[in-house]
C-alpha cells in the first residue's frame, strides 16, 4: 500500500513538474522517480522520511530540510552538496539505478527532493500518523 501511494503521488507531482521522462519499471514511473520512492520508502536503505532528516543533520545541512518542512520559503539545495550528503559511492548507485551518469541525478535530484519534501509535510511539520499520511496528503495536493 506505502508503495502505491507513492507511485500515485509521486506521478501526480512528476506531472505538474514535467518529470515524468523515460517508463520503466513502477507502473511507468520514470527512473528519477523510482528512485525518489525509494528515498522515502520507510523500508528501503535511506530510512523514509525520517531517515532522510537524520542524514541532512548529520551532513550540516539540517537547515535545507527543516525550511522545505516548514510552511516558508525553501531553501535550494545544490547538486554537489546532496552528493556531499548522501555520499559520492550512493550517489553513483541511484544514478546507476535510473541509468544516469551521477552529475544529471544529483541535479535533478537537487530540484525534485526539496518539493517533495515540501509537499509531503504541508501543514509544516512531519506529520504525526507516519509517511503513509503524508503521502495521502501529497496525493490530494497533486491531483
Amino acid at each position: 500500500m506505502l508503495e502505491q501511494l507513492i507511485q500515485s503521488a509521486l506521478q501526480g507531482l512528476a506531472g505538474s513538474q514535467g518529470l515524468s521522462g523515460n517508463q520503466s519499471g513502477m507502473t511507468g514511473m520514470s527512473p528519477l522517480l523510482q528512485v525518489a520512492a525509494a528515498l522515502l520508502n520507510n523500508n528501503g536503505q535511506f530510512g523514509g522520511l525520517q531517515g532522510l532528516i537524520q542524514q541532512f543533520q548529520q551532513a550540516g545541512f539540517d537547515s535545507h530540510m527543516n525550511s522545505w518542512i516548514s510552511t516558508g520559503q525553501n531553501l535550494p539545495i545544490s547538486p554537489d552538496q546532496l552528493t556531499q550528503i548522501f555520499g559520492a559511492g550512493r550517489m553513483q548507485q541511484m544514478a546507476q539505478q535510473a541509468g544516469m551518469d551521477p552529475q544529471s541525478m544529483s541535479g535533478q535530484l537537487s530540484q525534485l527532493l526539496p518539493q517533495m519534501i515540501d509537499r509531503l509535510t504541508p501543514q509544516g511539520s512531519v506529520p504525526s500518523g507516519g509517511l503513509e499520511d503524508a503521502l495521502g496528503s501529497l496525493a490530494r495536493l497533486v491531483r
